[in-house]
């Protein structure tokens, strides 16, 4: 009885890995429109939240404008993955070969701007200058992507 119990386990095991690795590789493939759709997708929403961690804490909703950071810090993580070599061109993208010819400064600002997003959880509320605290931690990051790495536009 075990034997069979055993068995019957070992089979509905192998029929999930299996599963699991033949459906791998077709999620994650993504095409190089869907690259390029989604990481310009990412940076907007990322531009628009900033604008709303901007507004909130300027009104003191801290704790709003600290769930918003975290999901941009988030956000800069995935978008390291948005830059393989097939996505350099097409789809209106704006990214400038740079960013490939130059890929760990590239990722070292992502990285950093993620950083950045989460230790700015922790000293928005103390700040003396809430817009300065904002211009360093977050708009500064914006400006050294855009003026390095993106098409002028």
């Amino acid at each position: 009885m075990l034997f069979n119990y055993t068995i019957n386990v070992l089979k509905y095991f192998f029929c999930i890995l299996i599963f699991v690795l033949l459906s791998l590789p077709a999620n994650s493939e993504m095409s190089v429109e869907e690259i390029i759709k989604g990481r310009k997708a990412l940076f907007s929403k990322n531009y628009s939240t900033a604008k709303k961690v901007q507004a909130l804490a300027s009104k003191g909703e801290f704790d709003k404008a600290k769930s918003l950071m975290i999901k941009m810090s988030e956000n800069y993580k995935i978008l390291i993955e948005y830059f393989p070599e097939n996505s350099k061109e097409g789809f209106k993208t704006e990214a400038l070969p740079l960013i490939w010819e130059n890929k760990k400064e590239f990722n070292d600002l992502m990285t950093k701007s993620s950083d950045d997003m989460i230790k700015l959880t922790s000293l928005i509320e103390d700040s003396d200058d809430i817009r300065a605290t904002l211009t360093k931690m977050m708009w500064s990051n914006c400006k050294a992507c855009h003026s390095k790495f993106r098409a002028p536009h």
